[in-house]
């Protein structure tokens, strides 16, 4: 007589819906996390201070940035190579931590292009009680901007100090007051000046650049003052073609960031390959949720029987690596069982019964001494077991006789 199990035993301690919008729940969040952990690091450009369009310490031009929208001229920013193809004026900012190479990706899209280039000026380390802030620790080395300013234009960095409270703008276009601690370059192609040679703005001979080489007339700190402010925009609008769109680059601030594994599965080209991946794991959950067939019962680790008593121990030996001493054993054993078989005399041992053994060789062309040798020698466990069956068939044969 049987007993049919309840219906609380056969249920699934678990509700099949509850698990599967769990497991979806769990796939969202992960996806989610990813793509933030991938893209995080572009939304973060300006929080920790610096020289982009989005930083409001200041070294950086969010305030510009804000004053021409206020304007009504609202500028826009490239996070791409392909943004860096516009029409318009682009202004480039660079700080100390501008990666060479991104901007000579810059400098060849943007060839036969209006751009102006804004040299770093300042070294400044962050805040420690403002998020996004800087403290200023002192200028830049000369030979360090002359190798960023060296890219546009043949010229260099002045060493001479500067006394004067107003530049020269080139057909007076607009007043400018002089920044503290005026950064400028030996240059003939000044559009705005110090006096002289002395050039603040330059103008590339072979390309539509323009090459700031005092920040100070554009970032945050220049906009505190109203008359700096105007300042600014005057600039901007003189080096802009025919009131086109202002856009301000981020690629060199990491925006654009290269070698970057999780960018490079979640965007064209890779992004179907990706796509496959996970539809086939979707589909592959799908097929697990399913059971097909009554569920395997579990079995013994080590299961009963003789056989399975010598399989097992089999494998201890052959784990062990202890199989090439079992030849002289076996040849032991087989010899007094086959004394006992065929009726051995009591007194004989060892070499006395194996000659005794060997006489009682028939028609087989390998005697008893031959195959008990062969297995003593026996050093690895193929011949090891070619031995040992000839010597078991011999034992059986002479036993088959003798009935």
């Amino acid at each position: 007589m049987s007993i049919a199990p309840s219906p609380a035993a056969t249920e699934s301690p678990f509700n099949r819906r509850v698990v599967f919008w769990g497991i979806l729940a769990s796939l969202l969040a992960a996806a989610g996390f990813v793509l933030l952990s991938t893209y995080a690091p572009d939304f973060r450009i300006g929080r920790q201070g610096g020289a982009s369009a989005l930083s409001k310490s200041g070294t950086g031009f969010a305030g510009l940035v804000e004053l021409m929208t206020l304007l009504d001229d609202e500028p826009w920013t490239a996070r791409s190579i392909d943004d860096l193809h516009t029409d318009g004026l682009l202004v480039v900012t660079m700080s100390p931590q501008s990666d060479p190479d991104a901007l000579k990706d810059i400098i060849e899209a943007r060839s036969g292009m209006q751009t102006l280039f804004v040299l770093p000026k300042w070294r400044t380390i962050p805040h420690a009680g403002h998020e996004g802030w800087e403290a200023q620790v002192g200028r830049l080395s000369a030979g360090g901007v002359d190798r960023w300013l060296a890219r546009f234009v043949e010229a260099r960095l002045g060493s001479d100090t500067v006394d004067v409270q107003r530049l020269q703008v080139r057909g007076g276009a607009f007043p400018a007051l002089a920044p503290r601690d005026l950064q400028w370059a030996a240059s003939e192609n000044a559009v705005i000046s110090a006096g002289g040679n002395r050039a603040v703005l330059i103008e590339a001979k072979d390309e539509p650049f323009f090459v700031l080489t005092d920040p100070d007339l554009l970032n945050n700190a220049a906009l505190k003052d109203p008359e700096r402010a105007a300042a600014a925009i005057g600039l901007i609008d003189m080096v802009r073609p025919n009131d086109e769109p202002v856009a301000f680059d981020l690629t060199l601030h990491g925006a654009n960031r290269k070698h970057d594994l999780m960018k490079l599965l979640l965007e064209p080209p890779f992004l179907a390959l990706t796509l496959a991946i996970l539809a086939a794991a979707a589909l592959a959950l799908l097929h697990g949720l399913g059971r097909f067939g009554p569920a395997q019962a579990e079995t013994r680790a080590i299961p009963f029987g003789k056989r399975a008593l010598v399989d097992t121990t089999a494998r201890l030996m052959r784990r062990a690596g202890r199989l090439d001493l079992l030849g002289p054993r076996y040849a032991a054993l087989m010899r007094r069982r086959a004394a006992t078989i065929l009726g051995a005399p009591q007194g004989l041992r060892d070499d006395a019964l194996d000659r005794w053994l060997e006489a009682r060789n028939d028609r087989d062309k390998q005697g008893y001494a031959e195959l008990a040798g062969a297995t003593r020698r026996a050093d690895n466990e193929a011949d090891l077991m070619t031995a040992a069956r000839r010597l078991h068939q011999w034992i059986a044969r002479r036993f088959s006789e003798r009935r």
